[in-house]
C-alpha cells in the first residue's frame, strides 16, 4: 500500500510539477546552449538542471502515460491501465490537481481532480484564442482551494501540462513582448523557412517557458511561511529543428535522433525542503531519464511504498528529509 510518512503539524510540502511539450534539453542555456534562453532561472542561481535526461517516447501520446508510470521505458506497456504516480499520491492521503493547458493528460489524470483552461476567455492571457501557459500560474491559489483540506494539511502536488513549445507553429507559442530572436518563422510548412527563423521562433517557445516557471517559483516563495516548496519541470519529448533535413517528433525511438530524445530536466527547491542543492549540483551531468520520474516524486513527498526503487531516485542521495 502507499502512506504518507511525514510529520503531522509540520509545514506541509507543496510541489509544483511542470510537464513541459516539444522542449529540448539542447536549446537550454542552463545546459550550455550559447543563446540566453534561460534570462530569468539562470540569473537566479538555485536551479539545477540535469544535462542528460532522456525521455519515454517521441511523442506526447507516448511519452506522458510512460513518464507517469511505475514501470521503466523496457516494461511499459501504452494502453494497459496501470496505477499511475498521480494515483499512488492520491492513495497516499495527498493532494493532487491536474492543470492543463494543451490536448489533455492521456488519462494520467483521470482519477484525480484536474481541469484545463483551454475554454478560457481570460484576455490577460487568451487574448489570441489559445491561452499562454502563464494563466496556469494564476489560476493555481483558486484551483487548490477546491482540494480537500485535509489532503492539503499532508501536501500537495500540482501538475502544470504546459502548451510549451508545441510545433509546428512556434511562434504562436510566445507573446509578442516576450519575442527576443527575430525574424521568426511565421509559417507551418516549415521546410519553407530558413532555419534560422525555425530556431528564433523555437528559441523563443522557451524563453517564455523559462518565464512561466520562474512566476511558479515566485508563486511558491511567497508560501515559505506556510509550505515547504519546490518545482520539477521535465518535458514529455524534444524536438528536431531541420537537423538531417528532419522536423518535429515522433520518430521510432531506436531511428530517433538526442534532439528528439534528451529532454531538460531542472528544479528549484526552498530552502527548507530538505535537499541539499550543493549536492545536486555536483550530480547534475548524471544520465537520469523519465523512468526515474515517478520515484523521484514519491521520495519528494514522503511517500512509503513497496513500489517506490530508490535508486531511481534522482535526489535521494542528496535528501534529508526534516
Amino acid at each position: 500500500d502507499a502512506v504518507w510518512g511525514g510529520q503531522v503539524g509540520a509545514k506541509p510540502k507543496v510541489v509544483l510539477l511542470v510537464v513541459g511539450e516539444t522542449a529540448r534539453s539542447a536549446n537550454f542555456q542552463l545546459n550550455g546552449y550559447a543563446r540566453a534562453t534561460n534570462p530569468l532561472l539562470a540569473q537566479r542561481g538555485d536551479v539545477i538542471s540535469f544535462s542528460d535526461a532522456a525521455s519515454c517516447g517521441t511523442s506526447t501520446a507516448a511519452s506522458l502515460p510512460c513518464m507517469f508510470a511505475k514501470e521503466g521505458r523496457a516494461d511499459y506497456q501504452s494502453g494497459s491501465y496501470e496505477e499511475n504516480l498521480l494515483d499512488v499520491l492520491q492513495r497516499a492521503g495527498l493532494a493532487v490537481l491536474w492543470l492543463d493547458n494543451q490536448s489533455g493528460c492521456k488519462g494520467v489524470c483521470d482519477r484525480v481532480p484536474h481541469s484545463s483552461t483551454t475554454a478560457a476567455k481570460d484576455p490577460a492571457y487568451c487574448a489570441s484564442g489559445e491561452c499562454m501557459d502563464a494563466i496556469m500560474i494564476a489560476r493555481l491559489d483558486a484551483e487548490i482551494a477546491k482540494l480537500p483540506p485535509e489532503r492539503r494539511a499532508k501536501g500537495i502536488v500540482v501538475v502544470l501540462h504546459q502548451m510549451g513549445s508545441h510545433g509546428p507553429a512556434y511562434f504562436k507559442r510566445s507573446p509578442a513582448a516576450q519575442k527576443i530572436f527575430t525574424p521568426e518563422c511565421k509559417s507551418n510548412t516549415l521546410q519553407d523557412c530558413p532555419r534560422q527563423n525555425i530556431v528564433n521562433a523555437y528559441d523563443n517557445s522557451i524563453v517564455y517557458t523559462d518565464f512561466v516557471l520562474n512566476e511558479g517559483i515566485k508563486w511558491l516563495e511567497n508560501r515559505a511561511n506556510t509550505a515547504r516548496t519546490a518545482l520539477l519541470y521535465v518535458s514529455d519529448h524534444g524536438e528536431s529543428l531541420g537537423e538531417n533535413n528532419l522536423y518535429l517528433h515522433g520518430l521510432p525511438y531506436t531511428m530517433a535522433p538526442d534532439f528528439q530524445k534528451k529532454v531538460p530536466w531542472l528544479a528549484w527547491f526552498a530552502p527548507d525542503f530538505g535537499v541539499n542543492t550543493a549536492c545536486l549540483a555536483a550530480r547534475k551531468h548524471q544520465a537520469i531519464s523519465h523512468d526515474d520520474l515517478f520515484h523521484t516524486v514519491l521520495g519528494m513527498m514522503q511517500v512509503q511504498t513497496a513500489l517506490y526503487q530508490p535508486a531511481l531516485d534522482a535526489y535521494a542521495s542528496c535528501t534529508k528529509h526534516l
